[in-house]
């Protein structure tokens, strides 16, 4: 970055020309806005930098060369040892800084974090510093500390009362994020596991893999069509036929709607893990009561195909309920003088449901629609329970014939310990679900309402 790109970025940054209260500021928090005679202000501010200063000393401690023999040396407190450990990913094994990857990672991450607000505080301080110098240039006038607390709460007490929930939210999903994220940039696998032995970056290396080897390229591409053919027909059966319910029992010539509603949505109230494993065992090819009631000996779970439609049925079973209310829903509350005026115009049933029901129905539910064909393509539970992946499929890298992503990803960390692979495919699914999402989500009328 040239000289004149690199002052005016800063210019931006600061939002203008640096002052001498700037300056000080710059180098002490809170220093220019002492000499601007604001001393309430500038204890608010240098104690942003005490904090982080005194946590600094008081980690460091004595630690011993990286070579046998070299001597003690003080100096390497939380931050700098994290950033050292974040960047290095340790040493050796059992190291000076008790070397384990995975948590000098994490805790690089949290100081990266805290170092970030601690350049906003930063940033804030110097800008400060040098609109209240330009301000008292201009007016004569400086703002007092009391002014400046009440300014403070008046404007900050939101952010306030929202940070312990954001502080939360930081280390709760975001942390994890990152960190799983930056697995993928590793050779984190079972032969790599720390603490025993330590891991190291590797780039894209994981990535080429999926293109490069014909094993991880047939299971990628084998799994990842699976499983959005699984997510795709999984929410539109599950719509349909929840619309078909709906619209069955709001007709006026069906009889005790209350007792087929609550009979219709009992699979939605029992657990789906128990329903699963009822189902597991009511199919299963050798003693299952199904095959025996048939006399048949039919591999509803063993079978590749056969299994792939078991699960599309199973899955209709259990999502059905949901779409069945939610489309009473939605259909009692239609304006029923629509359809009195289709009537009227010579439309018959199957031209006011395909050019009045459902088109009102779609617009409705489309964002709904969107949200469970995310929930689908990492619908754990019914793979899991139900076939567990299989039939196994001998061309496939630590994956079967009915795994989707998610459940390949956890064969993957829980069986093989592939941390590295599994995290690639994590950031795979964001970027298929995310764009598949958004772009539907972007087409949906309540996006274009929004806008």
């Amino acid at each position: 970055m040239s000289k004149n790109k690199t002052q005016k970025w800063w210019q931006k940054l600061i939002g203008q020309k640096m002052t001498a209260s700037g300056w000080l500021s710059f180098f002490v928090f809170g220093l220019g806005q002492l000499k601007n005679k604001q001393k309430g202000k500038a204890l608010f501010f240098f104690a942003f930098q005490f904090v982080y200063i005194a946590i600094e000393v008081l980690t460091s401690s004595v630690v011993t060369g990286s070579l046998p023999g070299q001597p003690e040396y003080w100096g390497y407190g939380f931050f700098r040892k994290s950033l050292y450990g974040f960047i290095t990913l340790g040493e050796t094994t059992g190291g000076r800084f008790r070397d384990n990857s995975p948590v000098m990672m994490i805790e690089g991450i949290i100081a990266i974090f805290l170092l970030l607000i601690l350049f906003v505080i930063w940033i804030m301080n110097i800008r400060d510093a040098n609109e209240s110098y330009l301000s008292y240039k201009r007016t004569g006038e400086i703002q007092s500390s009391k002014e400046f607390y009440k300014e403070v709460f008046e404007t900050g007490f939101a952010y306030v009362v929202s940070a312990p929930a954001l502080i939360l939210m930081l280390f709760v999903s975001i942390l994890p994020i990152i960190f799983s994220f930056l697995t993928a940039f590793t050779n984190w696998d079972a032969y790599h596991n720390p603490p025993a032995d330590l891991i190291d970056w590797v780039g894209f290396e994981n990535f080429t893999k999926i293109i490069e080897l014909p094993g991880w390229r047939t299971t990628f591409l084998g799994v990842a069509s699976w499983t959005v053919i699984w997510a795709f027909l999984a929410t539109f059966t599950t719509f349909f036929g929840g619309l078909l319910l709906a619209m069955v029992i709001n007709n006026r010539r069906v009889v005790c709607k209350k007792a087929w509603r609550t009979i219709l949505i009992l699979p939605w109230a029992i657990p789906s893990m128990i329903s699963l494993l009822v189902f597991k065992n009511f199919l299963n090819q050798t003693y299952g009561p199904l095959n025996r009631m048939l006399g048949m000996d039919i591999p509803w779970l063993n079978d590749p195909f056969l299994a792939k439609v078991t699960l599309l049925v199973v899955n209709f079973w259990l999502g059905v309920p949901y779409f069945m209310m939610l489309m009473t829903g939605m259909l009692t509350s239609f304006d029923k003088t629509i359809y009195e005026a289709a009537t009227v115009d010579g439309a018959n049933a199957s031209q006011c449901f395909w050019k009045i029901t459902f088109p009102i129905l779609l617009q409705q539910v489309k964002p709904l629609l969107i949200m469970s064909f995310a929930g689908n393509f990492n619908n754990f539970g019914v793979v899991f329970f139900l076939t567990g992946g299989g039939p196994r499929n001998i061309a496939y890298e630590y994956a079967n014939h009915t795994d989707i992503l998610i459940t390949w990803i956890y064969n993957m960390t829980k069986d093989f310990k592939m941390y590295n692979m599994a995290s690639v495919m994590s950031i795979l699914i964001f970027i298929l679900i995310g764009g598949i999402s958004t772009w539907n989500f972007m087409r949906s009328d309540a996006f274009k309402e929004d806008i």
